[in-house]
């Protein structure tokens, strides 16, 4: 192993552009002659639209240009493309209505945008967006699912009746009815998956570019991948945004400040910008402000799940069955139908091995901002059910949280395992890493610790979960490497980095495969024109995928050295060896250096057919199947009886993450996606009012975790190499979101249980505990 190779804790090489303020996000990108775009957005949930009077905005100073749905449409920018939809119970897909980049007669959403102003500035933008007179007519809304489906509600679509757009399935309900008939118990539970937004650092923005003397157009976005972006604009599967075609658009991803899914996504503005470039025959961009985000960024969760859970003797879990609603708020975002069934429901399984699951679920239509993938997309929101319901049957049982996910994991012999839901679970040893877990947070004598507790007056209580999730899976991902004359090596991947590393596991694959520097490697990402395919990131698969390729392509690109060594040197390519950066006629010391033959590769005479100058070499990756991280989450805190007041005291994570690349970017990972599932179980949620209006559009009413209200996480890992990858790798980018909201809940759950109190619905604010714990007390007296 080299000094930078794998397996070492190397800092990321990006951070030193970031914490210097020399990194480039999209809003750092200007150029020559650029103005500026506005958008005006609906001040209504639901709305008809009787006339936009855009004549005095047109003739403000310095405006450039006013644009509504029907000049986007007689351009052919006709309105924004779904990707995938599951099926109803006849087996096909439900008819999906258009989206429009801008209002179309309609609106559906508080913050839709109506409309776009183009000025010499973004102030001049802003003044004439506010001169633009909209005549609505208000019309009733509802942003509840459970109100939405109820007869008599106002219809997001008229034409799709109770807001209902898919009723979809999974599993065998005959199978799972028989095994609860045979039940000795059954334990059932109702949760709410609060919505939550994404809230990433770094705001959404484009600047979009359109070149008359090529007629193509130019689209520079933070996003999880410019190909997809791509895809989705020019078509894909007979939908598309607009009638560009693919060669006519290139996108560039520059710096992105945090993703979390809800990066991966086109959106109204950039679609909205790449018109009006053309149009006004200058660059335009936009850059979205908080309120913005807040409004039109796609939003994550929102569930509501009734879930049961069959239990036969001993404590023996038989089957699980599921019912929820999915919103997906007044559009269908790319992936929005998907989330809340066939990306996460396969994991309602959890660890445990179950004869016989089913899942049913209703995605439903509300008059909100739509919903989309949130950091473990569909995942988390399994673990949540799977995770409480597990703990609610330990209590019913009286059987310790410990022992009764020791009497059911799918034990480490068993593997590869199905799952009754069809999961192909690839590796794992749950029953090891949770007594490892257990171990360093002292569980064996947690009951003192809460007598203690309750001698001063407080409630302590522990929570445990086992999560499970599939990821680093899906289609091919793409890399090419090349060596220039200075022996400089050169990464360009398909993938895309939002802050989780790629750029530093990359240099560190290539550099131990190729016994070189890391100082000598650059990594780029992010340019269509470039690199001719990619999957972006998304699903924590850069590593399994990306750095798989990575891998594969400096192997690959050895192989081209050794014949251009070969005739370097003047031997036969079959004596020719390779090790730390040099390649060596066996048995000799004639040797030359990779930068050496790299640099001998221009050279026509000495490279041979089949190479390219500077050992180009392209390979596109395809990952054997989905890998599946878990892992076990302890937490232990304190809740004071008199405010609701959390007090963390203990968080303790062991994960199985497969093989570690670089614990320091690992360590990262988990502890900031488990600070995210620590802010959706106690502080985030968004809220509407009965009209359909988010009154909690900015942060001073949206709650953030902080330094100061999350806990120290105390992180390890157990290293169980995935076998459906080269580089036995699960992905750790959802990890930590994953386990940690339902532990956090089970935690609060657990300290209030002496009061009788079995549940209360995230976020669990001190607000909510404390008025738990009043009616309980109330009762009790």
């Amino acid at each position: 192993m080299g000094k930078f190779g794998m397996g070492q804790p190397i800092r990321r090489v990006e951070d030193q552009r970031f914490v210097t303020g020399t990194g480039c996000f999209t809003d750092d990108v200007s150029r020559d002659n650029q103005s500026w775009m506005a958008v005006l957005r609906s001040p209504y949930a639901h709305a008809d639209i009787k006339s936009i009077d855009i004549a005095a905005a047109k003739s403000a100073n310095g405006v450039l240009g006013v644009f509504a749905n029907d000049d986007l449409k007689a351009a052919g920018f006709t309105g924004m493309p779904y990707d995938s939809v599951p099926p109803g119970p006849d087996g096909n897909p439900p008819e999906i209505p258009n989206r429009p980049i801008l209002a179309d007669g309609r609106v559906r959403y508080v913050g839709e945008p109506v409309a776009v102003v183009v000025a010499e500035t973004i102030a001049q933008a802003r003044d004439a967006s506010e001169l633009i007179e909209v005549d609505y007519n208000e019309r009733p809304a509802v942003a509840n699912m459970q109100a939405a489906l109820a007869d008599g509600a106002p219809m997001v679509f008229d034409d799709i009746p109770n807001n209902l757009l898919v009723h979809w399935s999974m599993g065998d309900k005959d199978a799972t009815e028989a095994a609860f008939a045979k039940a000795d118990k059954v334990v059932s539970i109702d949760l709410i998956n609060n919505r939550i937004a994404p809230t990433a650092i770094e705001p959404r923005g484009a600047l979009a570019e359109y070149d008359a003397s090529e007629d193509r157009y130019t689209l520079t976005t933070g996003s999880q991948g410019s190909h997809k972006l791509r895809e989705w604009i020019t078509g894909k599967n007979g939908k598309k945004a607009a009638d560009i075609p693919v060669e006519k658009l290139r996108v560039i991803c520059p710096d992105v400040g945090g993703g979390f899914g809800m990066k991966n996504f086109l959106f109204n503005e950039p679609l909205a910008a790449l018109f009006a470039t053309k149009v006004v025959g200058r660059p335009v961009k936009w850059t979205g402000d908080r309120t913005e985000s807040f409004l039109n960024d796609t939003h994550g969760r929102d569930q509501a799940n009734h879930a049961e859970l069959a239990v036969g003797k001993n404590g023996k879990f038989l089957a699980i069955r599921v019912s929820s609603l999915g919103g997906v708020g007044a559009y269908i975002s790319q992936f929005g139908a998907m989330i809340p069934t066939m990306a996460g429901c396969g994991m309602l399984c959890g660890c445990y091995a179950l004869e016989a699951a089913h899942v049913d679920v209703k995605v439903v239509l509300t008059h909100t901002t739509p919903v989309d993938a949130y950091r473990g997309a569909g995942r988390p929101e399994a673990a949540y059910v799977v995770e409480r319901l597990v703990d609610k049957a330990s209590r019913e049982l009286g059987i310790p949280l410990d022992e009764i996910r020791r009497r059911n994991f799918i034990p480490p012999d068993a593997f590869p395992y199905t799952v009754a839901l069809g999961m192909p679970y690839d590796s794992g040893e749950y029953e090891k890493l949770m007594d490892l877990a257990l171990k360093r947070a002292d569980f064996a004598t947690f009951e003192q610790r809460r007598a203690g507790s309750a001698a001063r007056g407080k409630l302590r209580g522990l929570g445990l979960s086992y999560y499970i999730e599939a990821c680093g899976g899906g289609p091919t991902e793409f890399t090419i490497m090349s060596v220039d004359e200075n022996g400089r090596v050169l990464i360009q991947s398909g993938s895309q980095n939002n802050g989780q590393g790629h750029e530093t596991i990359f240099m560190q694959l290539a550099a131990d495969t190729l016994g070189i520097e890391m100082d000598d490697i650059e990594v780029h990402m992010g340019d269509t024109d470039k690199i001719p395919s990619g999957m972006g990131t998304g699903g924590s698969r850069a590593t399994a995928a990306g750095g798989s390729s990575v891998v594969s392509t400096s192997e690959t690109m050895i192989e081209s050295g050794k014949k251009v060594a070969a005739n370097l040197l003047e031997a036969a390519e079959v004596d020719m060896e390779f090790a730390d950066g040099t390649f060596r006629i066996a048995g000799t010391d004639r040797a030359a250096t990779l930068a050496e033959v790299a640099k001998a590769s221009f050279d026509d005479s000495l490279r041979p057919d089949g190479v390219e100058p500077g050992l180009v070499t392209t390979i596109e990756q395809t990952p054997n199947g989905p890998t599946f991280p878990n892992g076990c989450h302890i937490c232990e805190l304190e809740v004071d009886q008199a405010t609701g007041e959390i007090e963390f005291l203990k968080y303790t994570i062991e994960d199985d993450i497969g093989r570690i690349l670089n614990p320091l970017t690992l360590s990262g990972q988990i502890l900031g996606g488990a600070g995210q599932g620590v802010g959706q179980a106690l502080y985030e949620e968004t809220v509407y009012d009965e009209t359909g209006q988010l009154v909690n559009g900015s942060f001073m009413d949206y709650t953030m975790p902080r330094a100061d209200n999350t806990p120290a996480f105390d992180f390890h890992y157990t290293e169980v190499p995935s076998p459906s990858n080269r580089l036995g790798v699960k992905g750790a980018g959802e990890a930590g979101s994953i386990g940690a909201t339902p532990a956090v809940a089970n935690a609060v759950i657990d300290a209030l249980s002496p009061l009788g109190i079995s549940d209360i619905d995230m976020p669990l604010t001190p607000l909510k505990i404390w008025q738990g714990i009043q009616r309980a007390t109330s009762k009790a007296a």
